[in-house]
């Protein structure tokens, strides 16, 4: 190997724990000697040697991606080895680059150079950072943001409204006359009148069970949405957590262990089809069949965490979708896409669900996280069904 491919490796290796992978010194070793023991020539033998030791978790796939193709680029468009061969490598930034990834490009400051000066602001008159990051979108966040919003995600509280269930308690200003304890206190005074007892419905809060997609279109939403479906699971006890791509996975058991970070590593080996296609109706269709009279009893809520761009030819998600809507309360469809204001129901995926759900809602922000909390709490789980 050339000492030019060697730097650059370990000048990549960097760049990617800049971006907020989790690298240590020993990850520029192993992509040294993954480099060593392939032809660096063929560009995708060196993709897939360092995405094979590089890449920890999941949800980085996507910030490997894009950083592997800004860095090992051809500028010359024909062979792959002369960009291998570049002392320093000049990137611009796309538009369309993860924030983290372009701040790990940043060139660093000279040495000796004075501080950047600091300008104090009256905050009486200013924004704090949590009320600028409540607005930004989660694929521009940086590592330093993104790891800001995941403990505002952990933080936030979801109370759902109580509705009435099937069961029955006791109650003295009930409706309905309780036949079995008023003759049971009969009893006591062997067949003579017996003052009436009467009973209510009992109210509770309504199951919540969220399909929430891990397709690689859904990127850095699906791994904040992780950390707010931890935080459900952990505040309530009626919460079914399903994670999909190509496949239906339920990690409802994994999300209710404590440490979130030892969760989500345990859905990343439970989970073998993170950021792959999106076959939505093989996936509706399983959970429908499998799962949904198990977990969608006592008016339960479905929160369906999708961007609708399904890779199936199958005309059946229209009727899977109106099986699911049928069988639940509510059902919420909590897209990333209406972030855009040109939005448009274009894609089959988008229009086969949209005529089956009670609400189309964003959900790319935090300030979209919270103003869901704040809809879950204020009368989704009460009442029938509202207008689409």
């Amino acid at each position: 190997m050339s000492s030019k491919l060697a730097e650059n490796v370990v000048h990549f290796t960097r760049l990617l724990r800049g971006a907020g992978l989790r690298l240590g010194p020993a990850s520029s070793l192993d992509a040294l000697a993954a480099s060593a023991a392939i032809d660096v020539t063929n560009r995708r033998e060196l993709y897939s040697g360092l995405r094979a030791v590089l890449v920890k978790r999941p949800e980085d796939f996507d910030l490997f991606d894009q950083a592997f193709r800004l860095f090992w680029r051809d500028p010359h468009g024909a062979n792959a080895a002369l960009a291998l061969l570049l002392p320093q490598v000049r990137i611009p930034q796309p538009p369309n680059v993860s924030r983290r990834v372009a701040e790990a490009w940043r060139a660093p400051a000279p040495a000796g150079a004075p501080p950047a000066e600091r300008t104090e602001l009256d905050a009486a008159l200013t924004f704090s950072a949590d009320e600028v990051l409540r607005s930004r979108d989660f694929e521009q966040m940086s590592a330093e943001e993104l790891a800001r919003a995941r403990r505002i995600v952990q933080r936030m509280a979801l109370s759902l409204r109580p509705v009435r269930i099937r069961r029955f308690t006791p109650d003295p200003h009930g409706e309905q006359i309780d036949l079995a304890r008023t003759m049971s206190e009969s009893r006591r005074t062997f067949g003579d009148l017996a003052p009436l007892r009467y009973r209510s419905r009992s109210v509770a809060p309504p199951p919540l069970v969220v399909l929430c997609d891990i397709s690689g279109s859904m990127g850095r939403y699906s791994e904040i949405l992780l950390h707010f479906l931890h935080s459900l699971v952990a505040a309530r006890g009626q919460v079914h957590a399903f994670l999909f791509a190509t496949r239906l996975t339920n990690v409802t058991r994994i999300l209710r262990r404590r440490d979130v970070d030892q969760a989500l590593a345990l859905c990343g080996r439970e989970v073998v089809d993170w950021a792959g296609g999106t076959r939505l109706h093989a996936s509706l269709h399983e959970f429908n069949r499998k799962w949904s009279r198990r977990v969608l009893g006592h008016g339960a809520i479905v929160l369906l965490v999708t961007d609708g761009l399904d890779r199936d030819s199958d005309p059946g998600l229209a009727a899977e979708a109106d099986r699911l809507h049928r069988s639940c309360r509510r059902l919420v469809w909590l897209n990333p896409l209406l972030r855009w204001a040109g939005f448009a129901p274009r894609a089959q995926g988008v229009r086969a669900l949209l005529p089956h759900v009670d609400e189309h809602r964003p959900v790319h922000n935090l300030d979209s996280l919270e103003a869901l909390s704040r809809a879950l709490g204020e009368g989704w789980g009460s009442g029938r069904r509202g207008s689409r």
